[in-house]
């Protein structure tokens, strides 16, 4: 009588079960995840705890630090070891000096490695003792798989995270700080102490921006292409972490909808039946009923 029963089980999962099966995207990325924005919870995963070179989405720690610690409004002296930085730049000059909010907007949306210094200095005094204070936050966010040692993310032995990792820390700082979210979704910014404004590198916020509401870019030859990004649907948020993809922009586009799609509701469709057609319908119920009896410690078959 076991075949029975396994018959009966198979019937209850294809008439129960409202869900259809959703192939996974195939991506670029060597590293992936989707969370949802507002429980946390996991929807797509591809290798997301393996501890990788992260490059400059480094800055989103960065920036969530110097906010909790700084006031934006300080005047903040650009020394020497700021402003030669190797790397992408705000183009900053030994002696200049910007508000703190200036410069977290230069780290954001042109990925400054001097501005990531000269915050660095400012907050912490060195970038040894910046990287202090990251690596707190990353133990008190239980970021597991982290480990920080610039505020560039530039390579540097000992310096890595993961795809989950930044996810939590993105879904944090977009949760609790306002001015975070204001500048991970700006498109452009104009410092008052430059004549051009500065133009957000993530490219789907300017060309998806119906979608995408924010994001950090990154790169270096041993990290590859990585890339943060945010993603708003109705009352839906995500978060989309990719590290190592050669077609990032097309990875995210792809698991904006797979994430959605996720969360979507199930629609319940109403459906009316004649009195003929409801006899076969109340003996399947009472098959089922009966069904659920024995499973649930009834005799056995």
């Amino acid at each position: 009588m076991k075949l029975i029963r396994i018959f009966i089980v198979m019937m209850i999962l294809f008439y129960v079960s409202p869900h259809s099966v959703q192939a996974e995207p195939s991506l670029s990325a060597h590293h992936a995840v989707v969370i949802d924005m507002e429980t946390g919870e996991v929807l797509f995963n591809k290798d997301a705890n393996s501890e990788e070179s992260i490059a400059s989405i480094t800055k989103i720690m960065t920036a969530i630090v110097a906010i909790e610690h700084g006031d934006l409004n300080q005047s903040v002296e650009i020394s020497q070891q700021a402003a030669n930085t190797v790397g992408s730049s705000i183009y900053t000059k030994p002696g200049d000096h910007y508000p703190l909010r200036d410069l977290i907007y230069g780290l954001m949306l042109r990925s400054g490695n001097d501005a990531a210094v000269a915050i660095a200095e400012h907050i912490a005094g060195s970038e040894g003792g910046f990287a202090y204070l990251m690596n707190e936050k990353a133990d008190w966010l239980g970021m597991t798989q982290s480990q920080f040692q610039n505020p560039h993310g530039l390579d540097e032995e000992g310096h890595y995270s993961s795809a989950l990792d930044m996810a939590k820390l993105t879904r944090y700082a977009m949760n609790s700080e306002p001015v975070f979210r204001e500048i991970f979704g700006s498109k452009t910014y104009q410092s008052e102490e430059e004549d051009y404004p500065w133009h957000n590198k993530n490219k789907l916020l300017m060309t998806y921006d119906d979608v995408c509401t924010g994001g950090k870019t990154g790169y270096t030859s041993t990290a590859g292409r990585t890339l943060v990004t945010t993603a708003k649907q109705d009352h839906h948020e995500l978060v989309v972490v990719t590290i190592d993809a050669k077609r990032d922009w097309q990875d995210h586009k792809e698991l904006y909808e797979y994430g959605f799609e996720q969360l979507e509701d199930q629609p319940e469709i109403p459906i009316t039946f004649t009195e003929q057609e409801q006899k076969p319908l109340s003996s399947f119920r009472t098959m089922i009923s009966d069904a659920f009896q024995h499973l649930q410690g009834g005799p056995t078959w």
